[in-house]
């Protein structure tokens, strides 16, 4: 089964933990350090729309992207429900096209580590860089290589009174890739459905990264540890990135 297929009705159940304001507080942080103001933003694998609605709420206009519509369907209905004029796009990362360019695109969560092909994520920054206006900034996360690899093998449990979610993960060293079997048991009723699906993350380093930027054009790349504005040390588990498109002079 696709990713986030069956998942996605139990998605924010699971991930009730992330502190998503604190994302988006660092993202605040960055745009202040650059002195930029944005007007308009696109939230990039935006899954259920957490980071959209907290800045749908800090008065952006938002586009929020995702390939899947499980996931898009459960973030239409949190917005419709706190009256939140998002507009949802279903399109991969590596295929994103907007009707207008924006000032700030963001993409939390190592989603574009989801992007499996380093040919696919060399295009998709390429049409972010495209998609946003001169002097606009692009703000993401991935999981570190170190992460990645040191969960070969391991077993994780999430659960709540109606979920019950159990992940083994496996790290191939020769395609650079974890890929993490996930057993969803979710409660119908008086009984449990189960279901299974696969996530795979790529490995992309530091180095890979900052030269993908550089060649879409992206200036002023920064890279900082989780949410602190220092390199990324030994043991660090995510990495943030920040890049700018220059203006037209």
């Amino acid at each position: 089964m696709d990713a986030y297929h069956a998942l996605a009705a139990s998605y924010d159940r699971l991930t009730n933990d992330v502190d998503y304001s604190a994302v988006v507080a660092f993202y605040r942080q960055i745009l202040e350090r650059e002195g930029l103001h944005p007007r308009t933003a696109v939230d990039l694998a935006c899954g259920t729309g957490s980071v959209a609605l907290l800045l749908a709420k800090q008065g952006l206009q938002v586009t929020a992207v995702d390939m899947s519509e499980e996931m898009l369907c459960q973030a239409s209905s949190k917005a419709m429900e706190q009256n939140l004029p998002i507009r949802f796009v279903r399109q991969s990362l590596q295929q994103l096209r907007l009707p207008r360019g924006v000032d700030l695109a963001v993409c939390a969560l190592d989603s574009l580590d989801y992007i499996t092909d380093p040919l696919d994520c060399q295009e998709a920054i390429r049409r972010v860089y495209r998609c946003l206006n001169p002097g606009g900034c692009f703000i993401f996360d991935v999981n570190t290589p170190e992460k990645l690899r040191s969960m070969d093998g391991q077993i994780f449990i999430d659960e709540d009174d109606d979920v019950y979610c159990v992940w083994r993960g496996e790290f191939d060293e020769q395609a650079n890739i974890c890929t993490y079997g996930m057993d969803l048991f979710q409660r119908q009723g008086s009984c449990w459905h189960r279901s299974w699906e696969e996530h795979r993350e790529y490995a992309y380093s530091r180095e890979q990264l900052t030269e993908y930027l550089k060649q879409a054009g992206f200036t002023s790349i920064g890279v900082y540890a989780d949410r602190a504005f220092c390199s990324p040390g030994e043991g660090e588990q995510r990495m943030y990135f920040k890049a700018r498109k220059g203006r037209i002079k």
